[in-house]
């Protein structure tokens, strides 16, 4: 039997999972010239695909796996649909109030990063907060 507490959660912690999941979101593509897709459409263009291009790939495909399954498992498709509608909603009352400027292709494209990599905190952090709301544990499905 593990007698071993839970590891504290933080605004912190969450903040380093948004960081984290911020840098998976915006290395793999952003609207600037240096992301991953970028590099890679540059380097096919110019007939340079190499191994360093499938290692990093590969690396953040592994961030996006993480990230995604433990997700999806977390918040399932009714929570993701409701973070979603959050985060749109958010953005839109912004908007309204004058903080937030969605008026090019550039702004929103960056808004939406920064939603999706929100979205992908909550969803490593869900279970965290839930305990913390409610005093219940989430178990994972044991695999033989």
């Amino acid at each position: 039997m593990n007698t071993k507490p839970p590891a504290r959660f933080t605004p912190l912690s969450f903040g380093l999972r948004w960081l984290f999941a911020a840098c998976l979101v915006l290395f793999t593509y952003n609207p600037t010239t240096y992301s991953f897709l970028h590099w890679v459409q540059a380097s096919i263009e110019a007939s340079e695909l190499g191994p360093e291009h499938a290692f990093v790939g590969i690396v953040l495909f592994i961030g996006w796996a993480v990230f995604v399954r433990a997700t999806l498992r977390s918040l399932g498709a009714f929570g993701l649909l409701l973070s979603a509608a959050f985060f749109a909603a958010l953005i839109w009352l912004l908007d309204d109030v004058g903080i937030l400027k969605a008026d090019s292709v550039s702004a929103i494209a960056w808004i939406s990063l920064i939603c999706l990599s929100g979205l992908l905190a909550i969803g490593m952090s869900w279970s965290h907060i839930r305990r913390r709301l409610s005093g219940q544990y989430d178990t994972d499905d044991i695999e033989d």
